[in-house]
C-alpha cells in the first residue's frame, strides 16, 4: 500500500551537508508519523527525527540543532537536511511511516510501530 523510496545518501566530508529525500505513495491514515531512522555497523537501529500529522517534530538529542525534518505535502515527499555532519553520523538511513502516531514538540522520536519502510540510503561521513 505505502510505498517508500529513499534518495540524497551519498559521501561527505566532515562538516558537509545532506539533504535526504523519501518519495512517498499510496494511502496514508489520518493521524500518521513519518521518520528518519538509521543504523551503523555493529549498532542498533535508532529513530533519527520525527514528523506528525499535525507537523509536530522530534528528535534524538545527538542530531538537535543540526538536522530538519520537513515535509512538502504537494509532492507527497518527506525530507531530512542535515548540517555539521560528523563521522557518527555514518550509517544506513531509512525512511519509516507509522499509521498512528503523535510527536510531542521537543521530545525524542516516539517509539512506536512503524508500518511501512524504505530500503534505505547509504551516508558516510569522512574526518
Amino acid at each position: 500500500q505505502v510505498q517508500l523510496v529513499e534518495s540524497g545518501g551519498g559521501s561527505v566530508q566532515a562538516g558537509g551537508s545532506l539533504r535526504l529525500s523519501c518519495s512517498a505513495s499510496g494511502y496514508m491514515p489520518s493521524m500518521y508519523c513519518m521518520g528518519w531512522f538509521r543504523q551503523a555497523p555493529g549498532k542498533e537501529r535508532e529513530g533519527v527525527a520525527a514528523i506528525d500529522h499535525n507537523g509536530s517534530t522530534g528528535y534524538v538529542n545527538s542530531v538537535k540543532g543540526r538536522f530538519t525534518i520537513s515535509r512538502d505535502n504537494a509532492k507527497n515527499t518527506l525530507y531530512l537536511q542535515m548540517n555539521s555532519l560528523t563521522p557518527e553520523d555514518t550509517a544506513m538511513y531509512y525512511c519509516a511511516a507509522s499509521s498512528w502516531c503523535r510527536v510531542v514538540a521537543g521530545d525524542p522520536p516516539p517509539l512506536v510501530k512503524y508500518n511501512h519502510w524504505g530500503q534505505g540510503t547509504q551516508v558516510t561521513v569522512s574526518s
